[in-house]
């Protein structure tokens, strides 16, 4: 197992953010696309979105059920809208695999997962997009995605070192098929098995959140009690893809992710309180955060 080093400034500081300073247009930015949402969880997606350009990227896309697509697009003005076939219960339904297939040609990153609940779905469409995605195209599974994952471990080891894995306890135990438990008494074996497992950036998110690649373990210790809110995990979804859309390795885009995820949610609890802030109040932090460092 890998030595555990601290994901402070100083490793930041070493592993910097793209230099956009240059003209550059939106689409040198980066572009996101991001599969998700069903019917009892519409607005998730738009917490990703918005994450993502805060993080820096030009365009983001969200692909979700047709019901929610139109709101979607109203309430994220900035983000073009893909409209997709949705079953009776109102997930996304397993036939959108094909139409998504025909448009990951034209993104830098995906993100597969956020606000989604069907498992059927998320395993029809990893196993449509996995063997199709362009090399250097990032993919990061969230939620439903990474429930499924352990189904497809083969395809995703084949391109692992463009993968970003990022479970909590209870998904790293799916992840594994193993019990919980087991991953709460040593979360960090049960990361190095993911990762030796699926070949990807993997962290396991806690009280302390542990991050595994290219023979590196981070460990973050920040961001307190408060980020354990509804849609957190949406939000730091968004901010890895935004920044593996601007070209960041999936071990830079996910440890400053983590950071910055961290960071935003203990400026909150210093400002606000310990717990009660919203995950929606989270990115507004992201510019000036990314400018401090």
């Amino acid at each position: 197992m890998a030595d555990t080093v601290a994901l402070d400034s100083g490793w930041l500081k070493a592993n910097p953010l793209p230099d956009h300073r240059g003209n550059i247009d939106k689409n040198g930015r980066g572009r996101m696309l991001l599969i998700g949402g069903c019917r009892r969880v519409p607005g998730g997606t738009l917490l990703t979105a918005e994450a993502a350009f805060r993080a820096g990227a030009g365009k983001v896309t969200i692909a979700t059920i047709a019901s929610a697509a139109i709101p979607a697009g109203i309430a994220a003005p900035a983000c073009a809208i893909l409209a997709l076939p949705e079953t009776e219960s109102g997930e996304i339904a397993p036939e959108s695999a094909d139409l998504l297939v025909d448009e990951i040609g034209h993104f830098d990153a995906i993100v597969i997962g956020p606000a989604m609940g069907d498992e059927e779905t998320a395993r029809a469409l990893l196993g449509a997009l996995l063997p199709r995605l362009p090399k250097q195209l990032l993919l990061l599974l969230d939620a439903a995605a990474l429930r499924v994952a352990a189904d497809h471990s083969a395809a995703i080891a084949a391109r692992g070192d463009q993968i970003v894995l990022t479970p909590h306890e209870g998904e790293l135990a799916a992840l594994l098929r193993a019990e919980k438990e087991e991953v709460s008494r040593n979360p960090l074996a049960a990361l190095a098995r993911a990762q030796d497992r699926f070949g990807a950036a993997v962290m396991v998110k806690g009280a302390t959140s542990y991050l595994m690649a290219d023979d590196i373990c981070l460990s973050y210790a920040g961001g307190g009690s408060g980020l354990a809110v509804s849609g957190s995990g949406d939000v730091l979804a968004g901010l890895i893809g935004g920044l593996g859309a601007q070209g960041l390795s999936p071990l830079q885009a996910s440890a400053w992710g983590i950071w910055l995820h961290g960071e935003a949610g203990r400026r909150l609890g210093e400002t606000m309180g310990p717990i009660g802030y919203l995950a929606s109040e989270l990115a507004s932090f992201i510019p000036s955060l990314m400018r401090g460092v």
